[in-house]
């Protein structure tokens, strides 16, 4: 499970970057690194999005042994990249090609409203990896006729037809993912996990008449494969060696062949051993043996995700989204945050959950600080700020799990610009001079709570099915919701300056609700647009922990809904009662995990969690016509470049940027292109 990214702007601010126009090139030309205070962080800015750069620092302290497992665990992740396309929408690859062949080779007037209007339709599918918003699921309008695109095809002897073309322009397949009340979500959402004939009921028959070996140890059914509807019969097509996604795959394992053989350390070795055996065979007992060794491997400067991980983009909750990050191990500050993890036992134990719904024995919960090296799939351009893993509770329970803060992108962040938006929605000058005093440190603790101590807490009651089976549609959002939920309650708690965490628990307490509150209610709402219900699973989380809070607390004006000047703002009068509330609603929201309550959880999504209030959500977009910040934001990756002896022995990586977006998409697809336009 991981924490996306766009929390972390509007729980500390909502960043400036700076524009920069766009050379077409095919080229790898690439800046050197340079010092933090050298540093641009910015790339450029289009739509409703942001580019930014990271480094890595430290690089240079790693032997080249360990430079050699981080390249080689990276070249595997970017292998993969394109069926993170092909999962979000069948069409993707198609259409990629066709328009990057027109990017790449239209030599004609460039200077048109038509064609910059291309130019920014085409980074937003890069950014997506795909047609869809890579938030809202939402297909992405062009601001160009479909003759201007036929005229650009045929200038670039470019070839797109059939529904290909028009989905681009039509209605059709119009989220990618659509996890509305009432409907068919599967056979209504776009996502390429499922054939177009394949419908709720069929996934759940299906799975239902699925059994594990062992009952306690429940397998992850779907996972890995595309369910499919041929001649009235439902069958799988397996991502494997062989199988679906097979080409990439083989080169995935390849790198990771590679990795083994520069393994830190056996435990390790092992683990990628594992890993490439399930790349190879798609066997679901082999990926849980996986990721029990792969728990079990925390020695070592470098460590990595690889495979097909989480399940948001799964209407029902079954199928991985390929992903990969590689990460290195920041020392310094993982020793600092180790307090948590070596505590975890005693956040269960304090915890206002039921007895029965705490874990007498928390194992195994590992917190790093880790600076990524590489992103692909899932995690790319929009990446994560932290990560929870493995996702089967029974390896949670039994074996513990690992979780990471990503430092150098919370660190990129920080160091990008920041505008006045943050002023324009806080209601007094103490919450402003709390958020710039404490709100990065709450945010930090608040990512490590959520991941640390969230998702290891609790556990099911015996005979509850996993929460996807249970849950259903909602169960990413009342998992996403309650870590957060974790992570509130033991901000405001006296035990984080006990613990050397904080100078002022407090103070920091305070912050953290109140950028909490004031997103949840507010500022989130500038991603939408006016009308829209709210989709996204963490949005959801968000907006129905808030709303929920604010609702329940009204008798005692805990939370204030101030109007002033003609503008609203949200005003806590009570954070110790604020406090009391986080922990009565985590109590419930642990409930409904435990017991598998579907109707409970219904209740409390599309109660809280879903719907606008449509005056606020108009005044929100008003007042943020101010900005010219973009709500979302992701990453061009850093180059890791090889240089080899006359006998083609590796004997240094050196660390470079790109020079844009553009042109490290355009080497990603010549370079990475390993599967077929139709699979």
């Amino acid at each position: 499970m991981k924490l996306k990214s766009i929390i972390i702007i509007c729980l500390i601010a909502v960043f400036t970057w700076s524009c920069k126009d766009d050379n077409k090139t095919t080229g790898t030309d690439e800046t050197t690194e340079k010092t933090e205070a050298e540093f641009d962080f910015n790339v450029e800015q289009f739509a409703d999005l942001k580019i930014l750069r990271y480094q890595i620092p430290g690089w240079d302290n790693l032997t080249l042994k360990e430079q050699k497992l981080v390249y080689y665990l990276t070249e595997a992740g970017l292998a993969g990249r394109d069926i993170m396309w092909d999962q979000n929408y069948r069409h993707n690859l198609k259409i990629r090609k066709a328009l990057e062949n027109v990017y790449v080779n239209f030599d004609g007037d460039k200077s048109t409203e038509d064609w910059k209007a291309f130019e920014v339709y085409l980074k937003r599918v890069w950014f997506s990896n795909g047609i869809h918003h890579h938030y809202s699921n939402d297909k992405i309008k062009p601001d160009f006729s479909k003759e201007y695109l036929n005229e650009l095809f045929k200038a670039t002897s470019t070839k797109l037809d059939g529904e290909a073309f028009d989905v681009i322009f039509n209605d059709k397949d119009a989220k990618k993912v659509n996890q509305a009340k009432g409907i068919d979500n599967v056979a209504l959402s776009a996502v390429n996990f499922y054939g177009s004939n394949v419908t709720n009921a069929d996934v759940e028959s299906f799975y239902a008449a699925k059994k594990s070996p062992d009952p306690d140890r429940p397998l992850s059914f779907g996972l890995n494969s595309q369910l499919v509807k041929e001649d009235g019969v439902l069958k799988e097509r397996v991502y494997k060696s062989g199988g679906l996604y097979g080409s990439a795959i083989d080169e995935i394992v390849k790198w990771l062949e590679k990795a083994q053989g520069v393994a830190e350390n056996k435990a390790q070795g092992d683990a990628i051993g594992l890993l490439i055996e399930y790349y190879k065979t798609g066997d679901l007992q082999t990926w849980d043996d996986y990721n029990v060794a792969w728990t079990a491997a925390t020695d070592g400067n470098v460590d990595y995700i690889n495979s097909f991980i989480e399940v948001y983009n799964d209407p029902l909750g079954y199928r991985g989204s390929y992903e990969t990050i590689v990460q290195i191990n920041d020392f310094d500050m993982s020793q600092k945050m180790k307090v948590l993890s070596d505590n975890a036992q005693w956040f269960e134990d304090n915890s206002p959950l039921m007895d029965e719904h705490k874990k007498d024995n928390v194992v195994g919960v590992t917190y790093k600080v880790v600076t990524v090296a590489g992103e692909a799939g899932d995690a790319s351009p929009s990446t994560p700020i932290g990560v929870n893993l493995p996702n089967a509770n029974w390896i949670r329970k039994e074996v513990g799990s690992k979780s990471v803060s990503l430092g150098n992108i919370i660190n990129a962040y920080n160091n990008a610009g920041s505008t006045g938006r943050l002023k324009e929605f806080v209601h007094d000058e103490e919450e402003l001079a709390l958020e710039e005093e404490y709100g990065q440190l709450a945010d930090k603790l608040h990512t490590a709570l959520h991941e640390v101590i969230g998702h290891a807490s609790g556990q099911l009651n015996p005979g509850v099915g996993e929460t996807k089976e249970t849950l259903k549609n909602y169960a990413s959002t009342l998992e996403e919701g309650r870590a957060d939920l974790v992570g509130l309650y033991y901000l405001y708690d006296s035990k984080l300056q006990e613990l050397g965490l904080v100078e002022d628990w407090k103070k920091v307490g305070m912050a953290a609700y109140d950028g909490y509150i004031r997103n949840g209610l507010m500022t989130q709402l500038i991603r939408l647009n006016l009308g829209d219900d709210v989709e996204e699973a963490h949005m959801r989380n968000r907006q129905w922990v808030s709303a929920w809070v604010f609702e329940k607390g009204a008798k005692d004006n805990v939370i204030e809904k101030v109007t002033r000047d003609g503008k609203t703002y949200f005003n806590i009068n009570d954070y110790d009662k604020l406090h009391e509330l986080f922990g009565q609603l985590l109590r419930e929201t642990q409930r409904i995990k435990s017991e598998g309550d579907y109707a409970a959880v219904e209740a409390l999504v599309e109660g809280y969690g879903v719907k606008v209030d449509q005056e606020i959500h108009a005044e929100v977009l008003e007042r943020n016509k101010q900005f010219t910040s973009a709500p979302y934001s992701g990453f061009v990756n850093p180059v890791l470049v090889p240089e080899m002896d006359d006998n083609g022995e590796i004997t240094a990586i050196k660390v470079s940027q790109p020079v844009g977006f553009p042109e490290q998409m355009l080497n990603y697809s010549k370079k990475y292109s390993f599967l077929p336009e139709v699979n």
